[in-house]
């Protein structure tokens, strides 16, 4: 399979702004998305039909225009999944949006567990592209909402791995997160995600830094003053690291 070609722009920073050329390229499956702007800008349907020779339904076109991003995904992956595709044949495709595609699958399989889906999705936490990254995790989110507590067990060897897992450990743990729903437990008891936190909290990259920086100020919007706490007990250690994730991470307080 063709590699996709390496991102040398920053993208459009509007759908008008993303050039006919590169929205070819990306619906043909050619081109990874430099960011979310030309990620929106993909016809789905079309991508679909260049890549792998499947043809959506008008009715099922229909209701994708009337969706946003996370949830046209979901379809997508839904709709794969029914026809028989193996997210393993779309893993390693040269277009982040069918790695993202193929997240999702991973998530709907209806014949693996939480353990098996993510053994499965870790290629795809790791990816080289932030996008794919984003839908990893997005991905199985579901899970963490509906079982943290397993989760964040399960999790808790992530959060001591390379940049990309660590980061995977906190986003979707993350009490109100994005483009996601919310997972209640961890809104009412954020002291569940200790043994992934603790692991995080003078990590030494920026990418993983700021993802706890947010962690703590979604946990501050219902738990402030457990953040506060757990705040000064950490800056205590006067790690560069860990001021800059609490600074952040008391911003709203």
């Amino acid at each position: 399979m063709e590699k996709a070609k390496e991102i040398k722009r920053k993208g459009g920073r509007t759908l008008k702004d993303v050039p006919e050329e590169i929205r070819q390229q990306l619906n043909q499956g050619l081109l990874e998305t430099a960011n979310l702007m030309e990620g929106l800008s993909v016809d789905f349907p079309l991508l679909l039909k260049n890549t792998l020779n499947h043809s959506l339904s008008s009715d099922v076109q229909d209701s994708l225009r009337n969706l946003g991003i996370t949830k046209k995904m979901e379809t997508m992956a839904r709709y794969l999944v029914k026809k028989g595709v193996s997210f393993e044949d779309i893993g390693t495709h040269p277009s982040d949006t069918l790695r993202g595609w193929a997240a999702y699958m991973i998530a709907y399989s209806p014949n693996s567990n939480i353990e098996e889906k993510l053994k499965a999705i870790e290629p795809l936490a790791d990816d080289n592209h932030f996008g794919v990254r984003e839908w990893a995790w997005l991905a199985l989110r579901p899970y963490c909402a509906e079982m943290p507590e397993r989760m964040i067990k399960l999790l808790v060897p992530w959060a001591k791995r390379t940049d990309n897992f660590r980061r995977f450990a906190s986003e979707i743990t993350r009490p109100r997160g994005v483009w996601c729903a919310h997972i209640q437990q961890l809104k009412d008891n954020p002291a569940l995600a200790l043994p992934i936190l603790s692991n995080l909290k003078a990590d030494p990259s920026r990418y993983v830094q700021n993802s706890v920086a947010n962690w703590l100020n979604d946990s501050a919007k219902s738990k402030p003053q457990w953040v506060k706490d757990l705040c000064k007990e950490w800056q205590q250690s006067n790690i560069p690291e860990t001021l800059y994730i609490c600074k952040r991470g008391l911003r709203n307080c």
